[in-house]
């Protein structure tokens, strides 16, 4: 009964525990049994990826005539529960192939770059990275310096930096925001889609990460790299743009942080049943089982946000700042769940063999990147009171 305390399955159609079970039991029959070693080997599991294409993984919630698997956008968040239910770095992976690359082209990019990029991405032919965060703009990212400047043959030639990109090792094209101009408004940011390839781009990994080890994080450097001119992404303009992409990716995640949650509470409870000390099991403590029933609560308060958003954004209905609350607290708690089944597990908590502290750690990217937990709750502020704090 604790899988499903609140009977949720009966909320979901035929269709979404389908997608619901075909994800669960690639994630436990190939990844669970080898991201404790990926994470420990600092790798991303780049042998999962033709497996995760052929079950339509990415862009899932995107149009059939693109070579996508057109699902609604709550099982497209079960996907994601379950992705990041074996591990953060795997759901991230899906999430910026999906939400912020192959979004980005079918929301502004012109009919031929669809056509082109979504079937391949979609098979997993082409690998995306999403670029926007700068080494000195993350959480104010109108403010980056990353410039495209026209050629006079149409052509654009793109220099800067950016930071903390996840795939971008791995990319065959990167979706690169850039000012087109001088002036510090926003108004001129524009998306291009670079090949990784070209002459003055370069990946570089992040080293020294202790948080999303099985997930490739470079810098990426652009010097003097030109494109041609249909490598702009010509419906985007302003920060509004990527902002709209980060909002897919947040809906995602405030799915993806529960399947984390989900892991930590499942491990807690069979290791609290099985685990013997003073010749009892320790779950039939009464800390071990406050513990245990605050997991259970949050976790199913954090499921129906994350299925009634769903249903919200499937109706079309749904807001970016509803968004923000759905992240901001799915985050939070998963993040708390897996200290705190870290903590009953006790010595053994801190082994790879066990999931909590991978998710602890991982969580606590999460909890940073896509928006941080602080400027989701400015943007809440600026909701409920109509009052900007950001300056």
């Amino acid at each position: 009964m604790t899988n499903d305390f609140y009977d949720i399955d009966s909320a979901l159609s035929e269709e979404e525990r389908a997608v619901r079970e075909s994800v669960r039991q690639f994630v436990n029959e190939r990844v669970l049994p080898i991201i404790g070693d990926c994470f420990v080997e600092g790798r991303f599991p780049k042998e999962l990826i033709p497996e995760m294409a052929a079950l339509g993984l990415f862009g899932a919630n995107l149009p059939e005539e693109y070579g996508c698997a057109g699902l609604n956008n709550v099982a497209y968040g079960l996907i994601m529960q379950e992705l990041e239910r074996g591990d953060s770095g795997v759901r991230s992976f899906a999430s910026v192939q999906g939400a912020l690359v192959m979004y980005p082209v079918y929301a502004f990019g012109s009919e031929e770059q669809k056509r082109h990029y979504l079937p391949r991405m979609a098979a997993g032919e082409i690998i995306g990275c999403f670029g926007l965060t700068e080494p000195d703009f993350g959480s104010n990212p109108s403010g980056m310096i990353t410039r495209a400047r026209q050629q006079s043959d149409g052509s654009w030639l793109l220099n800067g930096a950016k930071m903390w990109i996840t795939n971008g090792s791995t990319a065959q094209v990167a979706v690169i925001w850039a000012k087109t101009g001088d002036d510090k408004a926003d108004t001129s940011i524009r998306g291009f889609l670079v090949p990784t390839d070209t002459a003055g781009f370069t990946a570089k990994d992040q080293k020294g990460k202790i948080s999303l080890r099985a997930s490739d994080t470079s810098e990426l450097v652009l010097q003097d790299v030109r494109v041609g001119a249909e490598a702009l992404l010509p419906k985007s303009g302003g920060i509004r743009s990527p902002l709209m992409c980060l909002t897919q990716a947040r809906y995602g995640i405030s799915w993806g942080a529960i399947g984390a949650a989900m892991a930590c509470f499942e491990e807690a409870v069979s290791y609290g049943t099985s685990r013997v000390m003073f010749d009892r099991p320790i779950a039939g403590f009464q800390l071990q089982q406050q513990r245990l029933a605050d997991m259970l609560t949050e976790i199913v308060k954090g499921q129906l946000l994350a299925l009634h958003l769903g249903r919200l954004k499937d109706a079309g209905t749904f807001q970016p700042q509803q968004v923000s609350l759905a992240k901001r607290n799915n985050v939070s708690i998963a993040t708390d769940i897996a200290r705190e089944a870290r903590r009953l597990l006790g010595a053994n908590g801190i082994l790879a063999e066990y999931a909590s502290m991978r998710h602890m750690a991982n969580l606590e990217s999460v909890y940073t990147y896509e928006g941080t937990h602080d400027i989701h709750t400015l943007i809440l502020g600026q909701a409920i009171t109509g009052l900007a704090a950001f300056k």
